[in-house]
């Protein structure tokens, strides 16, 4: 695990983005975690995600011309993410959209950068993959490629009962493009076993990911 993964946990709990206890997820099931990066909600955490973000896009490698976040929490992920880029010295065009057409002003539904050439997606996590199918319908329309889609957190599920791949492995599988994910529901064991978390709720976590887990990628 590298030093920004740590960092994005560890900020994770400071801001309960990430908690423990009993939740209902849309899926049905009841989860002893949970992930809601809408609590990062100040300038300084906002600060660090997007280096985070960063960090995860420049370890991976991927090429791409352009980011875009989609709407709605993509799109200040996607902003502070191209801030954070930026001082980096990657210093790439930003894109979101509208999810209404606008009918004055500029109009139409996409504000910032043209869509063009290979663009990287930004979102917080992929459930059931629906929102990016939309997004690379825009991005068809606009003649444009996906280059990748950057994640906070993978939680390594099965997309369902009777499915052996994740969401995030039906996507990639799909489009044949990379989704990469700050960091995986096993970063996050390992992280909390570093950390002498409470080991009841670790197990919690480890028989969850047991039951409802999809394989590594």
């Amino acid at each position: 695990m590298q030093q920004y993964q740590r960092d994005f946990i560890q900020l994770a709990l400071d801001h309960q983005v990430l908690c423990f206890g009993d939740f209902t997820l849309k899926s049905g099931r009841r989860s002893p975690y949970f992930f809601n990066a809408g609590r990062f909600h100040t300038g300084a955490a906002l600060a660090a995600l997007g280096q985070a973000y960063a960090e995860a896009i420049l370890a991976s490698g991927v090429e791409f011309d352009v980011i875009f976040g989609p709407a709605y929490k993509g799109i200040p992920l996607g902003a502070v993410t191209a801030v954070a880029l930026a001082k980096k010295g990657v210093d790439k065009p930003f894109c979101y959209n509208r999810k209404e057409a606008k009918d004055h002003g500029e109009g139409g539904t996409l504000v910032g950068a043209p869509l063009v050439g290979k663009v990287l997606i930004i979102d917080d996590v992929i459930t059931a993959g629906t929102a990016v199918r939309e997004v690379m319908q825009i991005i068809s329309e606009q003649g444009a490629e996906a280059a990748g889609v950057v994640i906070g957190l993978n939680r390594q599920e099965r997309a369902g009962e009777d499915c052996e791949l994740s969401a995030i492995q039906k996507v990639e599988q799909q489009y044949n493009i990379p989704v990469i994910s700050i960091v995986q529901l096993d970063h996050i064991i390992s992280y909390l076993k570093e950390q002498s978390q409470d080991s009841g709720t670790v197990k919690k976590i480890e028989d969850y990911r047991q039951r409802y887990g999809a394989a590594a990628k």
